[in-house]
This record gives structure tokens, C-alpha cells and sequence, in this order.
């Protein structure tokens, strides 16, 4: 009769954690929900999720704000957006002033001029190699970067590295005097070294 009692104490606790389980279940599947509209919501406002359409109007919009921006390169790095839109100011309206940095906040030496009109990126041109704090400033119109299409850059050979280009497969000689399957080992000129 004793172990009929324990038996039952056990159900109890069994169901009261069985309980405790589907509550926390539910709770961790409304939260769940909440963080996937709380997603979806995030995602329509960076306006990631775009229909082809869209993604092309975007493209002509930003072809048409590259078409009145210039490149300004060489720009010295305690310049100031506003003192770069006063040197420009002769030129047009100025819309935006965008001073690139790096990670830290540190200027790269390059800036972007976005103008209201597109004649003025004419005018601005006239301005390369025009002084600023004293460096001679490089003004070119800005290009229209493509998605998805990065330059290629071949790799550079170091010419303190030995040669380590590939060689065709040539069949093994006739007579190998380094042995079966050994081919030699032909190490490219190294540049001249007085020591050796």
C-alpha cells in the first residue's frame, strides 16, 4: 500500500512537470514569432527582400546620383566635409559631402561631392589638381560601381620567391638517372647575391 502512495506523489509531480514543460514551450514558441516579425519587419525596411523590378529602379537612381558626383582623391585628412563643400561651392549647388573613413574613424584621404545639378560636374572638373590645406586635390567624375562585378587583380609574383609556377607533365626519360618517377628540379634564377 506504501508504494501505491509513492506511485501517486510521482504522477502529481510528473504532471506538474510535464505542465512546467508545455508552458515553457509555448512561451519559447511565441517568442519564436515575435523575433520572426520582428525580422521580416527589419528586412522590408533595409528593403533586402526587393523585386527585380525594384532592385533595377534602384540601379537607374543610383546611376543618376553617380552621373552628378565626383571622386575627390588626395584630400588632406584634417579637412572637414564642410570645408571641402566650401572649395566646391563654386561650382554648383552641393548636395552631400562624404568623407570615406576606415574601421577607427580615421579619414582614407578621398572624398565623394554629390551636386544638385549634373552641369556641375563639369565645373568641378575644371578643379583637378586645384590646392586644399595645401594637397594638390585629384577631381575625376565618380564611376557606377555593378554588382558582382569586381575587378580581377592577378597575383603579383614576388621576386624574392623561387619560381612555383606549374610545369606540363612530361613523361619520364628513358633512362632516369634519379631514380623511377623522379623528374629534376630546375630552380629559377635568383637575382644577384655577392654572398653565395
Amino acid at each position: 500500500m506504501e508504494n501505491e502512495d509513492v506511485d501517486m506523489q510521482g504522477e502529481e509531480t510528473n504532471e506538474a512537470e510535464l505542465d512546467d514543460m508545455k508552458r515553457r514551450l509555448k512561451e519559447m514558441e511565441d517568442e519564436a514569432a515575435a523575433l520572426r516579425e520582428m525580422q521580416s519587419k527589419v528586412e522590408k525596411e533595409m528593403g533586402s527582400v526587393q523585386d527585380p523590378a525594384a532592385a533595377a529602379t534602384s540601379q537607374a537612381n543610383r546611376e543618376e546620383v553617380d552621373s552628378r558626383s565626383i571622386f575627390v582623391g588626395n584630400v588632406d585628412y584634417s579637412c572637414t566635409p564642410e570645408e571641402v563643400q566650401q572649395h566646391f561651392q563654386s561650382c554648383g549647388t552641393v548636395n552631400r559631402v562624404t568623407i570615406r573613413t576606415d574601421k577607427f574613424g580615421q579619414p582614407k584621404g578621398y572624398a565623394y561631392v554629390e551636386f544638385i545639378e549634373a552641369e556641375a560636374v563639369q565645373e568641378a572638373l575644371l578643379l583637378n589638381e586645384s590646392e586644399l590645406h595645401g594637397r594638390q586635390l585629384k577631381v575625376t567624375s565618380k564611376r557606377t560601381n555593378i554588382p558582382g562585378m569586381k575587378q580581377y587583380r592577378p597575383r603579383r609574383s614576388n621576386p624574392n620567391m623561387g619560381f612555383r609556377g606549374r610545369t606540363p607533365f612530361a613523361p619520364p626519360f628513358v633512362y632516369s638517372p634519379y631514380g623511377y618517377g623522379k623528374v629534376p628540379r630546375f630552380r629559377a634564377p635568383m637575382r644577384y647575391s655577392p654572398y653565395y
